[in-house]
This record gives C-alpha cells, structure tokens and sequence, in this order.
C-alpha cells in the first residue's frame, strides 16, 4: 500500500500552484466580461452586480454573429481540406522507399523551415487576381496550404511507426492501393488525425494577421479582427473586448467538451505512435 510522503504533498502542492497560474487570467477575463461598464475596481476583486448586457452589446455592436460564422465556416473547410490532403499524401510518402519519396517529403518539410511572410506578397496579389480578395474562401485556401507541411510531417511520423501487415493481406486479397489505404490504415491513423486536427483547428481560429489581410475592406471578418474592433484610438471599452473573448472561447470550449475523450487518446495514441 502506498505511503503519503513528502514528495506526493510537494507534488500536489505544484500542481495546485501550477493550476493557480493557469486559472489565473481565465478568472479576470469572466471577472471583467461580467462587470458593469461602471465599475471602475480593480480587475483582480470580485464583480459584486454581475450583468450580461456586456454580451449582447458586444454581439451587437462587433457584428459577431457574421464573424463567428466566418471563423467556423474558414475553420471547417481548413481542416477538412488539410487533413483529407495530408493522409492521402503522406502514405506514399511514408510507404515508398524511392528517392523521388525522399525528395518530396523534404520539399514537404521546406514549408516548416520557410516562413510564409516570403510568399505574402505574391500570394496576396494570386487571391486578388483570382477575386477572392474579401472573401472566407481566400483565407480557406490560404490555411489549406499553409498547415499542408506540418499536418504531412505528423502523418508520415505516425505511418513509419505503423506495422505494414494488414495492408499486406488486404492486398493480397485484392484490395487496390487506395482501397486498402481507405478501409484499412485510415481507420489506424484516427491518433494522428484528432492530434492534427485539434493543432490545426486552433490555429486556424486564433489567427489574426491573414484575416486582417485578406479581408480588409470587406464586411467579411472572423472573430480575432471583429474582437480588434473594440480597441479605439482614444477609447476603449475592455468590459465588451473581455466580453467578444469569452463568446469566442465558448465554441472551442464547447467541440473540447463533446470530444473530451476522443481529444486525449488521439494526443495519448500520438505520442505512444
């Protein structure tokens, strides 16, 4: 029978500290998104009237409706995009010994070492000439690129670690490359999949600057550039700003919550792959 000892209590103690920390801001981002504009306390004491006209002012006068539709219609179709590209991609890349094999998955990875700001300008003069300049479908089509690299680099990883004998006997009993890809090996990369697809999905959603660019001048935004919004030259109102903030939270707390467990043995299968 295990002994409560020192090192458990310390152990505890860490990670309550640890919790302190993270629980921190989280705390004064509700705390201040729940005040009255007329409150003038400090962030850190308590709001003794909660009030939830912050929200509606905030979905009102931020047009946040259209933005959070924009953020999940961008973010959908990225990382369908992406990971349908990616697997399909890496399991020849992984599978082939070639050189063309190789040389490919090391083109792949050039798009980890290079910086998009290189391609900003040319890929911003691309989406003006095929018109979709204001439009969610230039920012689609730029994050489909974007995270193709990275989202590869996870799949061919998880594929090198995977044993080649179910996709042996599925060929041998008469299954095509892609068949045996689809019924046999998609079903074992689910892992790697919800992995990719979690680290793709919030950067997607968090990112600021391509919205910024791609969109302005447009009424189209997503919820980073409609929360930026709210910061005037002059004025700002951080009661409405902590407000967007939590109603931007809500939907990726909301996915996290309904796929808990399927989130944590993707990163557990990911990790142990």
């Amino acid at each position: 029978m295990n002994r409560y000892r020192r090192r458990t209590l310390a152990l505890e103690l860490a990670m309550i500290a640890a919790a302190l920390v993270v629980g921190f801001p989280v705390y004064v981002l509700v705390n201040l998104a729940v005040r009255p504009t007329s409150d003038t306390s400090s962030p850190i004491s308590p709001t003794t009237s909660p009030t939830l006209d912050n929200f509606s002012q905030a979905w009102q006068q931020g047009s946040l409706g259209g933005a959070l539709g924009n953020s999940v219609l961008v973010m959908a179709c990225s990382v369908v995009i992406v990971l349908a590209v990616s697997s399909l991609a890496a399991y020849p890349l992984a599978r082939v010994t070639a050189r063309w094999s190789r040389g490919t998955y090391l083109t792949f990875l050039l798009g980890l070492v290079l910086p998009f700001q290189l391609a900003a300008l040319p890929l911003y003069q691309t989406m003006r000439d095929m018109g979709l300049l204001g439009t969610p479908w230039a920012l689609v089509l730029f994050y489909s690129g974007l995270q193709v690299p990275f989202t590869v680099f996870l799949y061919v990883g998880f594929l090198r670690a995977l044993p080649r004998d179910f996709e042996d006997a599925a060929l041998i009993d008469g299954c095509t490359p892609l068949q045996g890809f689809r019924y046999v090996v998609l079903p074992m990369l689910k892992p790697v999949t919800v992995t990719a697809l979690v680290l793709n999905a919030v950067a997607v959603w968090n990112d600021f600057v391509t919205p910024l660019l791609y969109l302005s001048g447009s009424v189209q935004q997503t919820m980073p550039v409609a929360i930026a919004g709210f910061v005037g030259q002059y004025v700002t109102d951080w009661n409405l700003i902590f407000a967007a903030l939590v109603i931007s939270i809500l939907p990726v707390l909301l996915v996290y919550f309904l796929l808990q467990r399927s989130i944590i043995n993707g990163f557990a299968g990911g990790l142990r792959g």
